[in-house]
């Protein structure tokens, strides 16, 4: 595809090889880098993008998947940007394959995160019919990324948060030693503690939570 090709292409011009080091130090040498940075990689994606705008936007999917399974670490980023902006409001109930492929596919907290958010969470207000199958099976995974982002999914719902499926995933896996679960018990009651604070005091002071995920949940009430 002209598209990816043309990409690789211009991310290989501007490598820096001094970044890349120091960003692949930041994510423990999960990955490499070409070492461009945030906004100079959205800046050439944009353009690039802009000069092979129907390629993209006809076979998303199928480009998002190629990029992701390369090795630099910017063509997965780039991956999970065009599904965001293609695929809202365009989601096919199908396309749960897809999302759970990439959560378990080249994992860490950068990706799993915003896929998690801005994917997977604006599928399942797209299909909410389909929120407790899928939650389901990703909380009772023993990928500790499905925990997470079944976990993490509801970011930014606000009003619209499913408090009682919250609690639930937090009553879950509060037990869990796993850093990345805590702390996402802990994320995601803070940030619907923003909406309702007393609602989110209250649960913590009644759960018997990991001290992480007290503390990060808590962080922002008074």
């Amino acid at each position: 595809m002209s598209f990816i090709l043309s990409l690789e292409t211009a991310f290989q011009e501007k490598s820096n090889p001094e970044n890349a080091f120091a960003m692949a130090k930041y994510m423990r040498n999960h990955f490499t880098f070409f070492g461009i940075k945030t906004e100079q990689r959205r800046q050439i994606f944009k353009d690039i993008w802009k000069e092979n705008q129907v390629e993209v936007e006809k076979n998303p999917r199928e480009i998002a998947l190629k990029l992701f399974s390369k090795t630099e670490r910017e063509l997965q980023y780039c991956a999970i940007e065009i599904l965001i902006k293609q695929l809202e409001g365009n989601y096919k109930k199908d396309d749960i394959l897809l999302i759970e492929k990439l959560l378990i596919t080249n994992s860490w907290w950068d990706s799993v995160d915003t896929i998690a958010k801005n994917i997977l969470g604006e599928y399942l207000l797209e299909y909410p019919l389909e929120t407790e199958k899928v939650i389901g099976r990703l909380s009772n995974s023993e990928n500790m990324w499905l925990n997470r982002s079944a976990i993490l999914f509801q970011l930014g719902y606000k009003g619209k948060t499913n408090f009682d499926l919250l609690k639930s995933e937090c009553e879950k896996h509060k037990n869990s030693n796993e850093f990345f679960i805590q702390k996402a018990i802990g994320w995601a009651l803070r940030e619907y503690g923003k909406t309702y604070p007393v609602a989110v005091r209250s649960f913590v002071a009644s759960t018997d939570l990991k001290n992480l995920s007290k503390k990060e949940a808590l962080k922002n009430i008074h």
